[in-house]
């Protein structure tokens, strides 16, 4: 962490603690919701609200993350959804049932249309805060720390389940992204912006302009692309992964959460190892299509064992494309428009994700659990050995760093 300066470790912790809050609250608003109705479906709306408003501001927004102070515009953020995580115990207060749904709708509502802002702009500050020679661990160190909250969150919540009521929950949550706005003050400004005068045809204008410039640079668009496949199996595995443990394999619940733990732990793993490996085309395809034959392996495997070695391997693997695609991403797109295309980069990611959710649970492609985790894993092996074999300049980009 010496090497790092003040103001990444400023972001990093912002990132830390704002992913533990985000977590805790994430899963009490399952259990909370579920509670209250017993209905899967009201579930999915939930999850409808976050993503539908959220997509729908993402693929308009692009243009204005050009023209804001990125520090200032992720401290507000930070702040807004502190502020929004009282919403349902707000709601409880007034009505336990009726005013926490609609205190949960309006808290999910806010994230929505929050996260991607948020996402873009840390994404695009990175560059800013970070030696470019660094860019490659810092992503790994970053991706793999929240991949790390994630999985520390359930046993965190768990504890605090047995101290306070479910909905004092967010009370955490809101500290937690308070906490998150004071460690991001401390980061440094590196250069004055000036913000123009906005107007519709600006607007329309940039936002023509920033689709055009992501689709000029060919090799940004085929690593967004590769990246996608692995949100697409992000999406599905959220549908698998339960009823693969509980009824293909006959597990245990407290099998499942070994299974749920064991990709996280695996991507800890693979950040310590990305500082050890030489950081080339090869390795960044390799980890891409290991990372796939993992969910392919899950096809054939009949023990529950392997199972856990299969998530864990595929934890291992993916970081070692994820950190290095974000870093050529960062460092090879256009700095005047990286928050911009860093928006429409993570357009394509997040779109991918209930694309995902919708194949592996409706029942048109009649698939089991297995075949699903088949197709999933050859979506993201077959374009990776093709990129692997036929493309090259990703290949003179690393080596010339």
């Amino acid at each position: 962490m010496k090497k790092y300066s003040k103001s990444f470790k400023a972001l990093w912790i912002g990132e830390i603690v704002s992913e533990l809050g985000s977590a805790a609250g994430g899963i009490t608003n399952g259990l909370l919701l579920y509670e209250i109705t017993g209905s899967k479906e009201w579930m999915g709306i939930l999850w409808l609200v976050y993503f539908i408003p959220s997509l729908i501001l993402q693929s308009v927004t692009a243009p204005f993350l050009n023209h804001v102070e990125k520090g200032k515009m992720i401290r507000n953020i930070q702040l807004i959804r502190s502020s929004a995580y009282l919403l349902p115990l707000i709601g409880f207060v007034i009505d336990k049932n009726i005013g926490t749904i609609i205190g949960l709708i309006a808290l999910q509502f806010i994230l929505g249309l929050m996260q991607p802002i948020y996402a873009s702009l840390s994404f695009s500050l990175l560059p800013e805060v970070c030696e470019k020679k660094d860019l490659t661990e810092a992503n790994g160190l970053l991706d793999g720390t929240i991949r790390l909250m994630s999985f520390l969150a359930p046993g965190i919540t768990s504890l605090l389940l047995l101290a306070v009521h479910m909905q004092f929950i967010y009370m955490f949550s809101c500290i937690m992204f308070g906490i998150s706005y004071i460690s991001l003050c401390q980061m440094s400004s590196s250069s004055k912006q000036t913000v123009p005068v906005w107007t519709k045809k600006l607007w329309w204008g940039e936002m023509k302009e920033g689709y055009r410039t992501f689709f000029k640079y060919k090799y940004l668009l085929r690593l967004t692309f590769l990246s996608s496949t692995v949100q697409f199996a992000v999406g599905a595995t959220t549908v698998l992964s339960i009823p693969f443990i509980r009824s293909d394999l006959n597990g245990e619940s407290w099998e499942y959460g070994i299974f749920a733990g064991a990709f996280p732990i695996g991507y800890v793993i693979g950040m310590l190892l990305l500082k050890k490996i030489p950081k080339t085309y090869v390795t960044m395809h390799l980890g891409l299509i290991g990372g796939g034959l993992s969910f392919v392996f899950l096809f054939f495997v009949k023990s529950i064992p392997a199972a856990w070695m299969c998530e864990l391997i595929g934890g291992v693997l993916f970081p070692l494309f994820n950190s290095q695609s974000a870093a050529i991403f960062q460092s090879q797109a256009p700095k005047e428009r990286l928050a911009q295309l860093s928006a429409v980069r993570l357009l394509f990611l997040r779109v991918t994700m209930p694309i995902g959710i919708v194949f592996a649970s409706t029942s048109f492609f009649d698939l089991s659990t297995r075949q699903a985790y088949g197709i999933v894993g050859l979506a993201i092996v077959l374009p990776g050995l093709f990129y692997l074999f036929f493309f090259k300049t990703i290949n003179n980009i690393l080596e010339s760093e």
